[in-house]
């Protein structure tokens, strides 16, 4: 089951599962309209598997809505998530409903049900928050690894991933800039210095199924992915459409905006351990008795450092533009365009 499942990550999913021999995939969402396109799309493009989609209206703030949908269910991607930084500094509430509450029932829901493996999508946003849909990914996050602690791992193992800006992904920043090109006028960014992780729906979904296969329950699984400033990423898309580099109009920082990003914070650097092209951040198994610490201390410390999109490797318009490249949906945007 993929909750959320008619946003970018879950057709991701969909397009790498549907040719396994994965019997029944569902999908969890409360749009009837994106639910019904979505339909129409897999049975034009896969017949031969559309089949094996189930789709059902539910809200993950409705427990009953989410158990009703899980009878019989061995794995679940939980995407479902209210993300949009902006909405969620005016509607902090509508946040926490759906991306804290909304996790809890997701997770009660799993364990009781006998869930064998449930995967939750978190964002660079959760690490050192400073909006609303930051602080609400945090305590998700903080959810999930205490739901973790609550069922033995044989019944139900319970991982979360995090990781950055999904390139031309829903509501994101790219087809807003390939529309503006064409429309006309400047297109705008809002700080041209600000620092971005960047990464492919392909990506994501690599990392999901990474922590799926070699997760630990409790475990946040982060990719090392590689970043670039606005300007750079903006300029990348002007080359390619043919847009003019010097006519970008900086509009200012928007509400809850930081000027880069964190995947892996200094203090889980203390504990974290370096898995080659991934971070894993383990659950801390300890109880809440802290008395055995008090004379007998633990000193060690990783000499790891904070991983954030200012330190990490920062891709040039040219490296930036093969990575576009690489995505289908850059493509066919080209191919509209003649070039």
């Amino acid at each position: 089951m993929i909750t959320g499942g008619t946003g970018s990550f879950g057709n991701a999913v969909l397009n790498r599962f549907l040719q396994t021999d994965i019997g029944e995939i569902r999908i969890f969402s409360r749009d009837e309209k994106k639910q019904d396109d979505m339909r129409h799309e897999f049975q034009a493009k896969m017949p031969e598997a559309a089949d094996k989609i189930k789709f059902y209206i539910g809200d993950v703030r409705d427990l009953q809505s989410v158990k009703n949908a899980m009878h019989g269910v061995d794995y679940i991607f939980h995407a479902a998530a209210l993300k949009q930084v902006p909405s969620c500094e005016f509607f902090p509430l509508e946040a926490v409903k759906t991306n804290v509450f909304g996790t809890d029932n997701v997770l009660t829901a799993a364990i009781e049900e006998g869930v064998k493996n449930v995967v939750c999508l978190s964002t660079d946003k959760a690490a050192y928050p400073v909006n609303a849909m930051g602080t609400s990914k945090a305590m998700m996050e903080k959810v999930i690894v205490a739901k973790s602690r609550t069922v033995s791992p044989e019944k139900t193992k319970i991982c979360c991933t995090r990781y950055g800006n999904v390139m031309c992904s829903r509501g994101s920043v790219i087809p807003l800039w390939i529309d503006q090109i064409r429309a006309g006028p400047p297109i705008t960014i809002t700080e041209g210095s600000m620092t971005r992780f960047i990464m492919s729906l392909d990506e994501a979904v690599d990392l999901v199924l990474f922590a799926f296969e070699n997760g630990v329950s409790g475990d946040i699984l982060v990719q090392k992915a590689p970043a670039c400033t606005i300007q750079t990423q903006a300029e990348a898309v002007c080359e390619l459409f043919g847009g003019d580099k010097n006519a970008i109009k900086v509009i200012g920082i928007r509400h809850g905006e930081k000027m880069y990003e964190t995947l892996l914070t200094n203090e889980e650097c203390a504990h974290a351990i370096d898995l080659g092209n991934f971070y894993r951040v383990p659950c801390d198994k300890r109880g809440l008795n802290y008395d055995k610490y008090f004379n007998k201390g633990d000193t060690e410390r990783n000499t790891l450092t904070e991983f954030n999109s200012s330190n990490t490797k920062l891709l040039n318009i040219e490296q930036v533009k093969q990575k576009l490249l690489t995505l289908q949906y850059i493509r066919e945007e080209l191919a509209k365009a003649g070039k």
